[in-house]
Formats: C-alpha cells, sequence, structure tokens
C-alpha cells in the first residue's frame, strides 16, 4: 500500500503544482479578465474548493477556510460575493495540498476500498484519482487561457515538487 501512497501522492502533487505553476504565471491583467466563460480568479477558485471538498471525506460538517463560503455548492451558480486574489487562492491551494497528502498518508488497504461520500460508485482511493483528473482538467484549462492571453504557459509537471 505505501508504494500505491507514494504514486497517488506523486501525481495529484503533480495537478496541485500545475494549478499553483498557473496562478503564480497569471498576470493582473489576465486574472479577473471576463473574456472567456468564467474568469481565471474563478476557475482557480473552483478548482480548489472542490479539492478541500472532496479531500474532506464527506459533505457533512464541511466548510472552506475564510474567507471562502459554500456558494460553491448553490445549485443556481451563485458566485461568490467578489473576486479572490492570488495571494488567497495561494493560500488556499496550500490547504488543499495539506489536506490532500494528509488523507493519502491515511489510506489503508480497508479504507481505500471504502465508499467516499461523495460519489456511492466510487470508493476513497478512485476519489483521489477522480480529484487529480478534476484538478489536471482545470489546470489545463487555465494553461490554454494563458498561452491564449500571453502567448506564455507553464511548463508540464510530471511528479510532485516535494
Amino acid at each position: 500500500m505505501d508504494n500505491w501512497k507514494k504514486i497517488i501522492w506523486q501525481q495529484l502533487g503533480a495537478s496541485i503544482d500545475s494549478l499553483e505553476n498557473a496562478i503564480k504565471a497569471c498576470p493582473e491583467k489576465v486574472w479577473g479578465d471576463k473574456t472567456g466563460f468564467h474568469e481565471f480568479w474563478y476557475m482557480v477558485y473552483h478548482t480548489l474548493f472542490f479539492l478541500d471538498y472532496y479531500m474532506s471525506g464527506t459533505s457533512e460538517n464541511f466548510a472552506p477556510p475564510e474567507p471562502f463560503t459554500l456558494s460553491e455548492l448553490d445549485p443556481s451558480g451563485l458566485l461568490p460575493e467578489r473576486a479572490y486574489t492570488k495571494d488567497e487562492l495561494l493560500k488556499y491551494l496550500e490547504h488543499g495540498r495539506q489536506k490532500s497528502r494528509k488523507v493519502i498518508k491515511a489510506l489503508t488497504e480497508e479504507t481505500a476500498h471504502q465508499p467516499c461520500g461523495f460519489k456511492k460508485d466510487l470508493t476513497v482511493a478512485e476519489l483521489c484519482l477522480y480529484t487529480m483528473r478534476h484538478v489536471q482538467h482545470h489546470s489545463a484549462q487555465l494553461n490554454l487561457l494563458l498561452r491564449q492571453q500571453t502567448d506564455s504557459a507553464p511548463k508540464w509537471v510530471s511528479k510532485v515538487k516535494s
């Protein structure tokens, strides 16, 4: 199991590093630009919110850290009251990174195969992979936006940096 935990962390961590690189590479003029489907900052927030949410294991008693709210769970598509700053979202990224690392470290053969608290057709281990795919999906979207807006984007991250 230790080898699998290492592999899962290396790849989920790499997707989180990819997201971090996109955030850091984003110039202020692109951060709040409304030319695309969503503003850059909002895609970052959405990605981090669900990283935090899924790594919580269950929706029961879930609360993101301040200043974030549960608006992302509103079925009407309610957006946050304001745009979040890079610094706020980089702190949220670190929160998600630590939470993910803790969840993976705690995996056992038994808990890895239990149904997760969100999608009953996924196990806890599958939820880790599902979350990794979600983070990487949005990291790629953000990199595409950067490439379109600035003709530059961060390089591919093959493994977590630490």
